[in-house]
């Protein structure tokens, strides 16, 4: 079977054990695979997708608690709420795969060293959580990704745009911020969870550097001005408004232009 029917497939799956060992088995034969001239055949029932486990309970962004870091049970919720973020993301590397034909072979290669990795981080946290003495699934959790996902299934261009280059790259400028709240904790398990961010950290700025690239082909191909087009989109997408401060130098590493900050900070 070609990577693109086998990317639909994994995203099918529904338990995320499952699933984080499926794409990362899937990341290490790409390589050798066709892509796939033909377009998969999604599921009739579009809320097969993602194939998602019954916990834990989807509630609206604005209805998910926070709590603070400096209980156990405080950092129990935020790594959770992370990871969900992972789980959410190699969802996000498998839609992009099987979604979207006639793009270069290296595009899916891309995508799929992408879903191989954010299963990785899904796995550090998962493990994390476990330590704590939580699994996946304990706490309330939102979709805010995949709503995105959803509105962008028919534009690979909007995808590119408000998926990797917007909603992924705010986790450049949160996780500083989380960590330095983790070390101000100082327990251990605070500071491993600070560990694992690095890991994360250092794996998303070439997963935003993907979106960019493959953003700024898919502009070139089209004969669309990359910084111009990228205000017309958000607008149309009713993205998320991204408030600072703005991680630049990560940004910087992931591609974004001079030009691109100052319009952040001027949004």
């Amino acid at each position: 079977m070609e990577l693109r029917h086998r990317a639909l497939q994994v995203l099918c799956l529904q338990d995320p054990e499952q699933k984080a060992a499926a794409a990362l088995d899937l990341q290490a034969l790409a390589a050798t695979l066709s892509i796939a001239d033909n377009a998969p055949i999604p599921p009739q029932d579009a809320s097969a997708l993602p194939g998602r486990p019954d916990r834990p309970v989807l509630l609206r962004h604005t209805d998910v608690a926070r709590r603070s870091p400096a209980t156990p049970e405080g950092r129990a919720v935020l790594i959770h709420a992370i990871a969900h973020i992972e789980f959410n993301a190699i969802n996000l590397a498998l839609d992009a795969v099987w979604r979207f034909g006639g793009m270069p072979r290296d595009y899916y290669l891309d995508w799929m060293r992408v879903a191989g990795e954010e299963a990785k981080h899904f796995r550090l946290l998962r493990d994390h959580l476990r330590g704590m003495g939580h699994d996946y699934g304990d706490f309330p959790a939102h979709q805010g990704l995949w709503t995105m996902c959803e509105k962008t299934a028919h534009d690979i261009t909007a995808r590119m745009a408000l998926v990797p280059r917007t909603l992924e790259a705010r986790g450049l400028d949160a996780t500083p911020q989380i960590q330095a709240k983790l070390r101000q904790v100082g327990a251990p398990d605070a500071l491993a969870a600070v560990a694992i961010l690095d890991v994360i950290l250092h794996d998303e700025v070439g997963h935003v550097a993907i979106g960019n690239h493959w953003y700024r082909w898919l502009c070139e191909r089209d004969g669309l001005h990359p910084e111009t087009h990228y205000g017309v989109l958000v607008r149309q997408y009713e993205a998320p408004r991204l408030k600072p401060p703005f991680n630049d130098a990560a940004r910087r590493q992931a591609g974004f232009t001079e030009a691109e900050l100052r319009w952040l900070q001027q949004a």
